[in-house]
């Protein structure tokens, strides 16, 4: 009889599993022993931080959910901030950790933690299991569950129960939903004079972006995006008014706070969105009934809302005061950045999108996040990779590894500072190892430029926010990577033509200066 881990392997390929990104373990091991008799190309990450990220960028560029496995203790404990960075914004990601056997059950053994414990309050859902049969149900229902709505799902499973028989799989049943609310909110959407939706990273993850743009261009209602449902309507479409929050676009935050119905679609209202929102009627669909907020709230796949029937007159004298907005208040920082002969960071950010304008960008946490935000029109969802709703350091480049993976023929490109960089550089390793067409713009200003900026604000000078970096050139050099130093924008463009042309992974070194950034404002309680 096939053991535990095998069997649970096998599911994985069954659902169409084709990479697991991870870091082996002890405890972990009996799932390597069947990934090495497998289909399902096991990725070797550097550190566990490292795979889930790699997890994350996957799924959020291939449109399916990601997988990684870690050991016990403190492999386990290493996929914390990437579950949650994955989990608020709702990526489909399921994780397995392996654990202590069952056997020994004293407390206070080597490694030992209470893992599902922690990984309640950052997972949509964690257990600890004890039997094979358990063990196989529990994998099926997260599967299941994957195909329905994002959110994290970690199963912490012992070695002793991965390397037993198991026998068959019980499935719980699925409930059926109603939706009470869905005659209000139809009423409500085709009552409103000033109507608008906000579209967010659930509608991505429902795969119903097509059904979003008809539904929107039938009715003739505009369109706002959160950060990450962004390219789900092309940003260069008449109804699609950019981004709304607190890095919104002029005339996505003017239709925000004057609209007197927002129909929320896959988002979950985070305080940077809340902050340009007026006081509209709210209509919110949504699967995870833990965020609905607003006047009708619909626990229900945005895809199946889309397909109402619905019939209404475009809002014409609504789009007309939208188009004139949009005319009267474009895209702000226009300006030229060059100053007496400084290469910043916006300059370079500009520089880098306009010579990949078709690729993949995978944005890390830093200076440059604000510009290329600002800079960057999505004309196509899953082109733009960031975390936005956590923003760790870091989650650049494992990113970048898992996006090159899902979309290999893509151009895949990197921008990150030298601050995030260096907290997950170790994976340089991993792309030089399977030679992903990866190219990584470090924009390296040797400080953490956005806590030297609040600092400055808020406390008159700067503390603690100066970098020592390596030579990053060299560092690439001593993986096998190519890599140049930019020092000028002139460089910036050949520089970058030669390395997307190579489809070889790529470092750039880009020297910049300091430059502040427009900060956003804080709310007020």
């Amino acid at each position: 009889m096939k053991s535990c881990a095998e069997k649970i392997v096998r599911i994985l390929e069954e659902a169409g599993f084709r990479h697991v990104f991870g870091h082996p373990g002890e405890q972990i091991l009996p799932i390597y022993d069947a990934l090495r008799k497998s289909d399902i190309q096991h990725v070797l990450m550097r550190h566990e931080q490292g795979a889930v990220h790699a997890a994350d960028g996957y799924a959020r560029a291939s449109g399916g959910p990601g997988l990684c496995v870690a050991t016990g203790g403190p492999g386990a404990l290493n996929l914390v901030m990437g579950a949650a960075a994955a989990n608020i914004d709702s990526v489909p990601l399921l994780m397995i950790t392996g654990d202590l056997p069952e056997s020994g059950s004293d407390h206070g053994r080597f490694q030992e933690v209470d893992t599902s414990g922690v990984f309640g309050p950052v997972t949509m859902k964690t257990t600890t299991l004890s039997g094979g049969d358990e063990a196989l149900s529990a994998v099926m229902d997260a599967i299941e569950t994957l195909k329905g709505r994002g959110g994290v799902i970690h199963i912490n499973i012992p070695r002793d129960v991965l390397e037993s028989d198991a026998g068959r799989v019980r499935r719980q049943p699925i409930k059926s939903r109603g939706f009470p609310d869905l005659k209000a909110a139809l009423r409500l959407l085709k009552s409103a004079e000033r109507p608008l939706i906000l579209a967010g990273g659930g509608v991505v993850w429902a795969g119903a972006s097509e059904e979003l743009r008809a539904f929107a261009g039938k009715l003739g209602i505009p369109v706002v995006t959160t950060y990450s449902a962004r390219g789900v309507i092309p940003e260069d479409h008449p109804l699609c008014l950019g981004m709304a929050g607190t890095r919104g676009t002029p005339a996505g935050n003017y239709a925000a706070g004057k609209c007197d119905v927002l129909l929320v679609l896959g988002a979950r209202l985070s305080d940077r969105t809340l902050a340009a929102i007026g006081n509209p009627r709210i209509i919110h669909v949504n699967l995870d009934r833990d965020v609905l907020r607003g006047d009708v709230m619909l626990e229900m796949d945005v895809r199946d809302f889309l397909k109402q029937d619905i019939r209404r007159t475009p809002p014409v004298e609504w789009l007309r005061e939208l188009e004139a907005c949009r005319n009267a208040r474009p895209a702000p920082y226009e300006e030229e950045f060059m100053v007496e002969g400084e290469f910043r960071t916006s300059l370079a950010v500009r520089g880098i999108l306009e010579a990949a304008p078709d690729a993949i960008i995978v944005n890390d946490a830093g200076s440059h996040t604000t510009w290329v935000t600002l800079y960057r029109k999505v004309l196509r969802e899953r082109s733009l990779i960031f975390s936005g709703g956590f923003g760790p350091m870091g989650y650049g480049l494992p990113a970048a590894v898992g996006a090159s993976l899902a979309e290999p023929h893509e151009d895949v490109v990197l921008i990150a500072g030298d601050g995030g960089f260096q907290m997950t550089m170790q994976e340089l390793g991993t792309v030089a190892e399977l030679g992903l067409s990866v190219t990584m713009c470090i924009l390296n200003n040797s400080r953490l430029d956005v806590i030297r900026q609040w600092q400055e604000m808020k406390y008159g000078e700067s503390y603690g926010v100066e970098l020592k970096n390596p030579d990053f050139v060299k560092l690439a050099g001593a993986y096998g990577i190519g890599a140049v130093g930019v020092e000028s924008y002139d460089d910036l463009s050949d520089s970058l033509e030669m390395a997307l042309a190579s489809r070889e992974p790529f470092l750039l070194d880009i020297k910049v200066v300091e430059e502040d950034i427009p900060l956003p404002h804080p709310r007020t309680p």
